[in-house]
């Protein structure tokens, strides 16, 4: 008899490895938390030296339209993350009318068409501002708003071209697999952080006296 009959078999359990391209986006994301923790920085440094700017111009703000905008973004959240669970699902697509039966291309449609609703009413508040003196170089209250919002929109825009590219693959594939929803969670975390800066932002900006 044979030494290997007499060896009891054992089977060897699969190492599940975190998923490498969603542990980098964590990994980006820290470093983007870091990046708007400097424009924060910037902003309370120019703010405490220079108080009589902001009680000038915030006044100028349209606080009212700005929470509808915050708001539009902020429940883009919302129709990201169900289509996130559609994905997970490997649905892609809606196999009905409801809101029930859609599948992910359709709820990243929706959060891809209220985040360029929050971009518009964005650039129309700088028109606003911009008519009433409010610019880049006018000072340092100009400075700061424009930085601090001006690269959030930017983020925003980029999450937009995001969604745009992970709705091109789905429609690419010839079946949905655990690679495109991965893509479509990836892509979650990156909109979930976008959402939570820009709540503080609003918090600070708008709200802050």
């Amino acid at each position: 008899m044979s030494s290997a009959s007499l060896s009891p078999s054992f089977s060897s359990p699969a190492v599940n490895r975190p998923n490498v391209v969603a542990v980098g986006t964590i990994v980006w994301l820290g470093s983007e938390v870091m990046f708007f923790a400097g424009l924060f920085a910037i902003y309370f440094t120019l703010r405490s030296t220079s108080p009589d700017l902001w009680e000038y111009n915030t006044s100028l703000l349209n606080i009212p339209f700005a929470a509808i905008n915050t708001t539009v973004l902020v429940l883009s959240s919302v129709t990201a993350q169900f289509g996130v669970f559609a994905a997970e699902r490997l649905q892609a697509r809606a196999t009905g009318w409801k809101p029930t039966q859609w599948g992910m291309v359709e709820w990243f449609f929706l959060s891809f068409f209220m985040g360029a609703f929050f971009v518009a009413g964005q650039v129309y508040e700088y028109a606003m501002l911009v008519s009433e003196g409010v610019t880049l170089a006018s000072d340092a209250y100009g400075s700061a708003f424009y930085l601090t919002t001006g690269f959030h929109g930017l983020h925003v825009t980029g999450g937009l071209i995001a969604f745009l590219l992970v709705i091109g693959r789905a429609y690419a594939v010839n079946t949905f697999t655990h690679r495109e929803a991965t893509s479509a969670i990836v892509i979650s975390y990156y909109w979930h952080f976008v959402d939570v800066v820009w709540i503080g932002l609003f918090l600070v900006i708008y709200v802050l006296k």
